[in-house]
């Protein structure tokens, strides 16, 4: 599976390198020059979707602990992992449960709370892109784009029920152990205290739907906030759109990114899908694809730092375990 993902990234390289070069360089270089500082406001806006996401995973942890700052902090790294590292989506997920059982929170309750936060991002990812489609059909009627974004989330959809269904029937020890093969790593059980553990935990907040709705509400919360990103960016890079349009790209640009999950970042599929929607919208190439890298300025400026504090966490543990060793 490793090489999967590793061919899968070279994949994504050899996509965007293409798009780039097609469309040319130096013209994408100039349209993204306009935004200048404006970049920095980009990157900043992200903070808004990151906190409401944060928060929609939160709720769903029991008791609320730990504190709210800690899961803002771990969701953070585990969102720069996702984004910039070759982890199927995965790892960072992984890394969020290390992260604060580490620091002595319930592993199978974390755990727990990780996976159903997962598969809300799902769904609502599908009801956002639905919305992202309706939009669509408002801005040029009936297209021939349209059946195809249908199918895909059709696919989308059946995907996130049967992913619910092996979570309610107990039969997580199968899945978690397809993700441990996955991400290659051999923690993911024994973090959360076992499969049994995990199933019970899972069943645990499932039980309590006003909790599971209120987690749905900030997750509906942070994919519409996203779209203030990309009104942002077009603002600064000189085309102003409305916020609806925005929501648009936002909303079927996520859904094209969530397609290419094995690519690290969806590289090149994300760029590839900027270019088509902007060009429906009415949007320069050059502009769609400076509109594409002005988000991977912003999640080089937010995912960075979250590797360097990622590695910093782990780092502290390491000294700290050996501290107590040496202390024997």
């Amino acid at each position: 599976m490793k090489t999967t993902v590793i061919l899968a990234a070279l994949a994504g390289l050899l996509l965007f390198t293409g798009v780039i070069a097609w469309q040319g360089a130096m013209e994408i270089a100039a349209a993204l020059s306009v935004a200048g500082w404006g970049l920095l406001a980009v990157a900043a806006w992200h903070i808004v979707p990151l906190v409401l996401d944060a928060l929609g995973w939160w709720v769903l942890i029991p008791a609320r602990e730990p504190g709210f700052l800690r899961v803002l902090w771990a969701r953070w790294i585990g969102e720069s992992i996702n984004g910039l590292l070759p982890v199927a989506q995965i790892g960072g997920d992984v890394a969020k449960v290390r992260l604060l059982t580490l620091q002595g929170h319930p592993g199978a309750s974390i755990g727990a709370s990780v996976v159903i936060d997962t598969t809300l991002g799902m769904v609502t990812q599908i009801l956002f892109a639905l919305l992202g489609v309706t939009l669509l059909l408002r801005h040029l009627g009936q297209h021939q784009l349209v059946p195809i974004l249908l199918i895909g989330i059709g696919l989308a959809a059946a995907n996130a029920v049967w992913f619910i269904y092996l979570q309610r029937k107990g039969l997580f020890a199968k899945l978690a152990k397809g993700l441990q093969k996955l991400t290659g790593g051999g923690e993911w059980l024994k973090l959360t205290g076992g499969a049994q553990a995990l199933d019970r935990a899972i069943n645990v907040i499932y039980n309590r739907p006003g909790q599971v709705l209120h987690a749905t509400f900030w997750r509906i919360a942070g994919w519409l906030a996203g779209a203030g990103e990309v009104w942002l960016a077009l603002y600064f890079l000189g085309v102003p759109v409305s916020f609806e349009e925005a929501m648009l790209l936002e909303a079927l640009g996520q859904a094209v990114r969530g397609a290419a999950f094995m690519i690290p970042g969806a590289l090149g599929v994300q760029e590839g899908g900027y270019l088509l929607l902007g060009t429906l919208l009415g949007l320069s190439p050059d502009m769609s694809l400076a509109l594409a890298l002005a988000k991977r300025v912003r999640e080089l400026v937010f995912g960075l730092p979250g590797l360097i504090a990622w590695q910093w966490a782990e780092g502290s543990e390491l000294r700290a375990r050996r501290r107590a060793e040496a202390l024997r």
